[in-house]
């Protein structure tokens, strides 16, 4: 599990603006980013830091297997949700919602797959490494540094983000609200399975 860490940006400031510019017309960058059944009678909402690397050795080890044998059987619908730790994590979550909504989870893969090149990479700058992985995504360069520039966007982000760690006490990634109830930590295949509505 790993700690949140201080995020330096003027988030009080961006906090402060209307989340939305026009209530009756919402940014359908926002919209829920799901796999599985609409219906499904369990749900995971999973708070997830691009940067931490708990989070990337779920996705890799344990997220496969739930989907394969709750996800994909009906049982359980999963919803994705970008947590902020640091700018790098904005960033990448900037991005990820500005794709087309059919390249965001492959572009997640992409980012937790290749998650010591992109982001701890010592030799090379972040956002240009960041910056590349967008273009593979389809995103050019002129996108990507508006994208990571759109005030908007990144007010709504930290709004989501802010309500859902005074609902759900968040303060660490990864963290599971599962069908309502905040579980911290990795945890493997089966200790998800144990915790499904039959």
């Amino acid at each position: 599990m790993h700690s949140r860490r201080t995020f330096l940006a003027a988030t009080s400031a961006l906090l402060a603006a209307p989340i939305m510019a026009r209530a009756a017309d919402p940014d359908p960058r926002l919209a829920p980013r799901t796999e599985g059944s609409a219906t499904a009678k369990n749900v995971v909402e999973e708070w997830f830091s691009f940067t931490c690397p708990h989070c990337a050795r779920f996705a890799s080890e344990t997220y496969p297997e739930v989907k394969s044998k709750l996800i994909d059987t009906g049982k359980l619908r999963w919803v994705f949700r970008e947590y902020t730790r640091n700018k790098l994590d904005m960033a990448a979550g900037l991005v990820a919602r500005s794709l087309p909504p059919s390249r965001y989870l492959p572009f997640v893969d992409a980012l937790f797959a290749s998650q010591a090149q992109w982001a701890f990479n010592q030799q090379a700058d972040p956002m240009d490494e960041l910056a590349k992985m967008a273009a593979l995504a389809g995103m050019p360069r002129d996108l990507f540094n508006k994208v990571t520039n759109d005030e908007g966007l990144r007010t709504a982000m930290l709004a989501a983000q802010t309500e859902a760690e005074q609902k759900y006490n968040i303060d660490s990634t990864p963290t599971f609200i599962i069908n309502g109830k905040a579980q911290a930590g990795e945890m493997p295949y089966d200790r998800f399975a144990a915790l499904m509505t039959t």
